[in-house]
């Protein structure tokens, strides 16, 4: 993986800025994100083809909506009681 040396931020200045970081994507397509001098996160655009693949926003929604799904279930559960 290359990584562009304009989309760099350390953990600090993620925390710090995060509205730089969120720019920063929106121009590049992707940041990532050094922690403890180790590229750690990656951010990007989600309208960025490369990632998502042509996928339709409905289909966006279902990948995002099952994580949170499959991470909170037992939560849901309890809520259904």
């Amino acid at each position: 993986m290359l990584i562009n040396t304009e989309s760099i931020f350390s953990m600090t200045q993620a925390n710090q800025n995060f509205s730089k970081v969120a720019r920063t994507a929106d121009l590049t397509g992707e940041v990532v994100i050094f922690k403890n001098n180790k590229p750690k996160y990656l951010v990007i655009d989600m309208d960025n083809d490369a990632y998502l693949l042509d996928l339709t926003e409905n289909e966006k929604i279902d990948i995002v909506t099952k994580r949170i799904l499959d991470k909170y279930l037992d939560a849901f559960k309890e809520l259904a009681k």
